[in-house]
């Protein structure tokens, strides 16, 4: 079963869970699985045409975003940090979605800006379909780990996913 919900994977008869490695309940064996995620605050050029170029994190109040919503009910406020400032930007717009990818491509349509981690739109930066803006304000997170409870048994089905998933 997945889901994107910060769910009890104890309480839930879960074997183990993923989650971004600061996420990860202390009382948990975590195994990374990924590298550092970063993210990428991006817009097509025609957005940024028409609306102009957020210098700050604060300049996107002024902005048409594309915000994620976890399954919970959740909406992702934004973060970003720089030389130790942080700002929790709480940003609005036309469109809310539950799928990175979908937020990509509303973001290449010239909708708004996306915040997403960057592989997603490293070939559409690269094809020019998108650009990127406040990347010294976009954070680098430690990345994902696999995570189960120490004090079970580790079956040999989970053996085997930790041993495929090792990075």
């Amino acid at each position: 079963m997945t889901d994107g919900k910060l769910s009890d994977i104890v309480a839930g008869g879960f074997d183990a869970g993923i989650r971004l490695a600061e996420a990860v309940p202390q009382d948990m064996v975590a195994i990374r699985v990924s590298d550092v995620v970063q993210f990428a605050a991006v817009a097509s050029p025609a957005y940024f045409s028409s609306r102009g170029r957020p210098e700050v994190p604060q300049d996107l109040y002024r902005h048409d975003c594309i915000r994620f919503r976890f399954d919970s009910g959740a909406v992702y406020r934004w973060e970003f940090e720089r030389r130790g400032i942080v700002e929790t930007v709480n940003v609005s717009g036309p469109l809310t979605l539950t799928d990175q990818p979908l937020m990509v491509d509303a973001a290449i349509d010239g909708i708004g800006i996306a915040f997403v981690p960057d592989h997603l739109v490293r070939d559409a930066l690269r094809d020019g379909h998108l650009e990127r803006v406040l990347a010294d304000w976009c954070p680098a997170l430690p990345g994902l780990c696999l995570y189960y409870p120490g004090h079970r048994h580790v079956s040999s089905g989970l053996r085997a996913l930790i041993d495929t998933l090792r990075v």
